[in-house]
């Protein structure tokens, strides 16, 4: 597929032609073709955006990005295909990161959040929910990818792909790479664009939060959840996936979705349910 456009050196893929758009925004270790079945079944009825995240594309110089950076790129991004209009946002792993900071910066640029099994993964909530153990295997992937990142080469390949295997990430190997470990190096070493400036994320926007219950820890505390399922207009459901639930069940997610965004600012359904 060819890229609709380029946008600071990030190739943009456009489909459908719907009144509203929606701007999918992966993580790790994953490319905008992360989100093939949702815009298979979303460019019907909406403009669907995708990219591959800054960093991350295996076909382009291996480069970092600092937080600010990387939010300047989403920004001119947005600008360039929101048709001055509102977007909504889709995102997942590291794209709710720098996803939920865009909007905290960006207010009046969207209508409506997406979030797939990212919270308030930094928050000291969630780590006191953690038990020592969850505290360890975070620390441990989390600092060999940043590890990876900064060896490097074929070794710093391997080692990320290692990993990708033993979390069972279901990514295409030949898209990955340690470019895209940076954020971790980051997050870990306190490098230069260290994310210890992110705003904490209060959406004031309908937002639908979306989380796989099979995995070894989560990335939200229970507080979260629950205050955000508590607010007008704002849904959460929890499946039986692990971190990939756009993957592992695309047409339940894709059914959620749809049914959400036709009215997302009921919350006429159980606030948080089980699906198989």
């Amino acid at each position: 597929m060819q890229p609709a456009k380029v946008v600071d050196g990030v190739d943009i893929y456009i489909e459908g032609e719907g009144a509203e758009t929606i701007i999918m925004i992966h993580g790790w270790p994953d490319t905008y073709r992360v989100w093939d079945a949702q815009v298979a079944e979303l460019k019907q009825r909406y403009r669907c955006v995708r990219f591959t995240l800054p960093g991350f594309d295996i076909s382009k110089p291996r480069r970092s990005y600092s937080l600010d950076a990387m939010l300047r790129v989403l920004l001119h991004i947005v600008n360039s295909v929101s048709q001055k209009q509102k977007v909504i946002l889709m995102l997942h792993d590291w794209g709710c990161v720098f996803g939920y900071e865009f909007y905290m910066r960006n207010k009046a640029l969207v209508s409506a959040i997406i979030g797939v099994d990212i919270g308030d993964a930094q928050s000291k909530a969630t780590a006191r929910s953690r038990s020592v153990g969850q505290k360890l295997m975070v620390s441990g992937y989390q600092s060999t990818l940043a590890l990876a990142w900064a060896i490097g080469g074929p070794v710093g390949n391997l080692m990320t792909r290692g990993m990708v295997s033993a979390l069972g990430a279901p990514s295409p190997k030949e898209y990955i790479s340690s470019g895209m470990n940076f954020p971790y190096y980051i997050l870990t070493a306190g490098a230069s664009g260290s994310y210890n400036s992110l705003v904490p994320f209060v959406p004031k926007v309908p937002m639908l939060f979306i989380y796989g219950t099979n995995k070894p820890f989560m990335f939200h505390s229970p507080q979260w959840t629950e205050n955000l399922a508590a607010k007008e207009g704002c849904k959460v459901v929890a499946l039986e996936t692990d971190h990939w639930p756009m993957l592992r069940q695309p047409e339940r997610f894709n059914d959620i979705v749809m049914h959400w965004l036709d009215k997302p600012a009921e919350n006429d359904e159980t606030a948080e349910e089980d699906a198989a």
